[in-house]
């Protein structure tokens, strides 16, 4: 996929460029720099920065990535965090576009990013994530590339407070729905079994006991509705009176077919849809071959993201592929979050689902 978040070494990272949060001197810092100088080989990479001179905050130069698996090493210096007021959040925006415009000009396929500025500079982490995301996604738009950030553990990972308390909130919300019909359910067991017993030994008490059943069956309704709220299913067509074979000559969309609709109606060229469905463009074109294209999970939800879809309509779409969001899924749970905030940013989604452990959408 264009876009991902993986753990792990950046100096271990495969790609033609790896970023590194350079010293703006050319010596050996820490963190990041000093990991990059090991693994490319100190001597080296000093004297060719040494050549290089000092870099200003924001700028982004290149040199060999000699040891390392990768072509280059573009170095950029990061904002060291005063206040917010000091102009922190330019420079590091300009560290992204700097660094990922010079990556297109040395040709690169692929980029590796750490957090820029994150560690000893102290910029917040929440912030310098959302400024990450946003340089790179407009950069993706008009530019063919994998771009990666790279860090050490989910940790170093954060989401802005407004955005983690809403998710937990909707999580923890449904996992008391969960309980609660669990609850409900064992209720129900014990007031049939009740029912029964009552039923056989005296059948006027039954009578009393079956006044419950109006207000239970408005329990169920009310529980039945909550449920769908959450992941309603698609509507099945009316097939009483049809033959099979008249049933399955008129079998609806394919989900290649109502993607494709979809797209029509949304006024997008397939070039932004599949941008803003973090899709490669070979696979886009897969899809538009094949009729019967069978996608992942993560791949249909990710065109329902780009096109912006409602609830029942993303339910339709991933009906096609025989796909349903389930309410005891962390990773459904959040998707549904987010389209139900009508937030419909991939890139904050992806960090979001890395976030919690989960699968990042995009193909």
């Amino acid at each position: 996929m264009p876009f991902q978040i993986i753990r792990n070494d950046i100096t271990k990272v495969k790609a033609d460029a790896i970023v590194n949060t350079a010293n703006p001197k050319p010596r050996i810092g820490r963190g990041t720099d000093s990991a990059i100088y090991a693994a490319a080989g100190e001597e080296q990479l000093i004297a060719a920065r040494e050549k290089i001179g000092d870099i200003a905050p924001g700028q982004a130069v290149q040199t060999p990535a000699f040891a390392m698996d990768a072509k280059y090493i573009i170095h950029t210096v990061g904002p060291v965090w005063v206040d917010g007021t000091h102009g922190e959040r330019d420079t590091l925006r300009s560290c992204y576009e700097n660094s990922l415009n010079l990556a297109d000009s040395l040709g690169c396929e692929s980029v590796a990013f750490p957090l820029i500025a994150t560690g000893t500079y102290g910029f917040p982490k929440d912030e310098a994530l959302h400024i990450a995301l946003s340089e790179i996604q407009r950069f993706l738009l008009t530019h063919e590339m994998k771009v990666t950030i790279v860090v050490f553990d989910r940790k170093a990972l954060e989401l802005s407070e407004s955005l983690v308390g809403g998710i937990e909130q909707f999580i923890d919300d449904h996992t008391a729905l969960k309980l609660h019909a669990k609850e409900r359910d064992g209720n129900r067991s014990e007031l049939s079994r009740r029912r029964r017993a009552e039923r056989d030994e005296e059948p006027s008490l039954y009578s009393n006991i079956s006044g419950l059943s109006a207000p239970l069956a408005r329990e169920e309704a009310i529980d039945a509705d909550e449920e769908l709220a959450l992941a309603p299913t698609a509507a099945m067509p009316d097939l009483s009176g049809k033959s099979l074979d008249e049933i399955l000559g008129d079998a609806g969309d394919s989900f290649q077919q109502r993607l494709l609709k979809l797209i029509d109606k949304s006024g997008m060229d397939d070039v932004t849809v599949y941008k803003k469905a973090n899709i490669d463009r070979k696979v886009f074109s897969r899809i538009r071959c094949k009729p019967d294209y069978k996608p992942k999970k993560k791949t249909a939800l990710a065109f329902a993201i780009a096109l912006e879809l409602d609830m029942p309509t993303m339910t339709d779409l991933l009906s096609r592929a025989e796909i349903a969001l389930s309410p005891s899924s962390t990773f459904d749970l959040i998707i549904t979050y987010f389209i139900t905030n009508k937030n419909y940013d991939i890139f904050e989604i992806n960090a979001a689902l890395f976030k919690y452990g989960q699968p990042i959408l995009g193909e």
